[in-house]
């Protein structure tokens, strides 16, 4: 006999952790099924998937070529130790190759954008050895994963928790490229990109820097959107310092800003190029770190200590080629540009007639609403510090209504991240705003006079 929804939940509940959060009170929403842009959950509601769950599910749920791909893998070969070359990791490589920006060659999988970071920097260090560096250069609003190293380098107070026993040596923060919010009090272009100067500052002062580490687009904390010099000048710096540029593209890859990658936006050539998510669609848990000749070579006579079980598992792989065959094939790209500009649009109206709006901002189909409390002032409803400690947030209260509204939407502390899948139509953004727009009078309900 089949279980019923709430027992379902309680098993889940009761045998497993819910991520990033206090475990009381903790009730998931059960969905049973998922199609195109949609969900539907147990009592057959149907929600807009208004985030791409994770910012993972570029092409939308179900898509055909996928399964067709991943179900004849598994009926050929789900596994095989990553000593052995496979047919799907030939193909899947070279493909890859030819959509990753111009110069990145060489290629190392893993099954998530944290492992994949996790080998970036491991690449990274062990490349720089033989001069000594070792520390890394990363930002205050950043997510790079949850693993050792990935989470040493992240800005944001999920690294907290980490410290000390979790935390990699040689981590070292820089301001981040927020305009709304800049860390210096200064205005663009006056600023003269300060943000990006004092990294050099930094690099002339700090000593033994291996890499700097930055997603061209920051997610979760923010779809923070850089201005056009930020890093090409970014780039032009570790070149000068003989540092590594590593470009974490795990959310901000695969046409989420109109590009194959992120940083295709502003020409920049990334040393190692990491990723994950959209190369699959989310169909499939892969994480691939891509890497220059020139740091390729150096393994030829020297040792690369690093490597899992699960490296290249051919299962995972099974997606790549299709999903690049649908971004093409679907014209998702020009699809993300022309509907991002919509959706800007469309968002920046919602500024206009909600006071609790401090700031909207994107790329694509990449967009943050960032929520206040004091438009004049910028006073967030809620802080870092309220997140860690349980208080409720003003952003999920907007998110709960717009879930009764059957439209799920990601939250983060004080701003709410808007990517629905690729495949998104004009109309099923219209409604997806149009939601908001009604969710949002609570939070105005709540600003400071």
């Amino acid at each position: 006999m089949s279980k019923q929804p709430d027992e379902i939940v309680d098993q889940v509940v009761k045998y497993t952790y819910g991520t990033w959060r206090f475990q009381k009170g903790w009730r998931p929403q059960h969905i049973v099924d998922a199609e195109g842009v949609y969900l539907t959950d147990a009592s057959g509601k149907r929600y807009l998937d208004f985030s791409s769950q994770l910012m993972c599910s570029n092409l939308g749920h179900k898509n055909q070529a996928l399964i067709k791909a991943i179900v004849e893998q598994a009926q050929k070969m789900p596994y095989i130790n990553p000593a052995y070359s496979t047919d799907t990791r030939a193909k899947a490589s070279e493909a890859l190759v030819k959509v990753l920006p111009a110069g990145l060659e060489k290629i190392f999988y893993s099954t998530s954008g944290t492992e994949a970071n996790e080998a970036a920097l491991k690449i990274a260090r062990m490349y720089q050895k033989s001069r000594g560096a070792y520390k890394v250069i990363s930002r205050y609003t950043s997510y790079h994963g949850s693993t050792a190293a990935a989470i040493a380098c992240t800005g944001d107070p999920r690294r907290w928790f980490a410290e000390p026993s979790s935390k990699v040596d040689g981590t070292v923060f820089a301001p981040d490229c927020y305009c709304y919010r800049c860390p210096f009090h200064q205005e663009y272009p006056a600023c003269g990109v300060t943000c990006a100067e004092y990294v050099d500052y930094m690099l002339r002062n700090e000593g033994n820097v291996a890499a700097i580490i930055v997603e061209p687009v920051v997610g979760t904390n923010g779809v923070l959107v850089p201005v056009k010099e930020y890093l090409p000048r970014l780039k032009q710096i570790a070149e000068e310092h003989n540092v590594i540029f590593i470009a974490d593209e795990v959310m901000a890859g695969w046409g989420r800003t109109g590009t194959w990658f992120a940083v295709d936006n502003w020409g920049v050539k990334p040393d190692i190029l990491v990723t994950a998510k959209g190369c699959t669609g989310a169909y499939t848990p892969l994480g691939i770190t891509a890497t220059t000749m020139k740091i390729a070579d150096y393994f030829e006579e020297n040792y690369f200590a690093h490597g899992h079980t699960y490296e290249a598992h051919p299962l995972a792989m099974a997606p790549v080629v299709p999903a690049i065959n649908e971004y093409k094939r679907l014209n998702l790209f020009e699809n993300a540009k022309k509907l991002g500009a919509h959706m800007g649009k469309r968002l920046n109206e919602l500024k206009d007639r909600h006071p609790s709006i401090g700031d909207v901002r994107g790329i694509g189909l990449f967009w943050a609403v960032e929520i206040v409390k004091n438009r004049k002032t910028k006073k967030p409803f809620n802080t870092r510090i309220d997140k860690v400690n349980g208080v409720p947030l003003m952003v999920d209260k907007v998110a709960a209504e717009m879930g009764r509204g059957g439209v799920i939407c990601n939250t983060w502390i004080s701003h709410f991240v808007i990517a629905p899948p690729l495949i998104v139509t004009k109309e099923q953004v219209d409604v997806g705003v149009d939601v908001m727009d009604e969710g949002l009078k609570i939070a105005d309900k709540e600003i400071e006079a």
